[in-house]
């Protein structure tokens, strides 16, 4: 077995010392730690009912075209559209009814065959209990079906490590705009 020098054992252990982390050394290595609990949490179901107001016309649009293929003009789907959405959430289907939070993030045409979007949303709650929570939706909404179904993947606040699913119903469209109004009925465990 090969000899090492004792400027390379004494580099090789500066090398190994320097590759912990800072935090690892002494006393203090868990000192910020905070100690949690290994019981399970009791979880709790919450039910939520509110209005999404997708609205693509007029000088005020909620959601704007960002990306699209060379080809989505073309196809009957849009396949291919990118969507930026901040649309509020209101307690009916009423757009001047009581602002509950808003929904940010994109959706796109991922169907050739059907309209079928990728949702990657945030719903931010502003009132009451849930002010300043969120929930968050990752899933395929097929827009054309009267009822869909789309996971709820995640959430914050209140609704942190929230899983559950939205169902959601087109309360109202207009063909000519892209305008439309969908209700929305969660189920968030958390």
């Amino acid at each position: 077995m090969a000899r090492l020098a004792p400027t390379r054992v004494i580099l090789m252990i500066i090398c190994l010392l320097a590759s912990v982390p800072w935090w690892a050394h002494g006393s203090h290595a868990v000192s910020w730690a905070k100690k949690t609990s290994l019981e399970p949490k009791k979880k709790t179901v919450t039910n939520l009912q509110f209005y999404f107001h997708d609205i693509l016309s007029g000088q005020n649009p909620t959601a704007i075209r960002v990306a699209q293929a060379a080809g989505t003009d073309k196809s009957p789907t849009l396949f291919g559209v990118v969507m930026m959405a901040d649309d509020p959430l209101t307690e009916t289907p009423d757009p001047k009814s009581k602002l509950l939070g808003r929904a940010q993030g994109i959706y796109a045409s991922a169907g050739q065959e059907e309209l079928g979007l990728l949702m990657a949303m945030n719903f931010g709650f502003y009132d009451g209990k849930y002010n300043g929570s969120s929930i968050s939706i990752l899933g395929k909404n097929n827009a054309v079906h009267p009822v869909r179904e789309m996971p709820i993947v995640g959430g914050t606040g209140i609704f942190r490590l929230a899983r559950g699913y939205a169902v959601a119903k087109t309360y109202w469209f207009d063909a000519k705009t892209g305008d439309a109004i969908v209700g929305y009925n969660v189920t968030v465990i958390h």
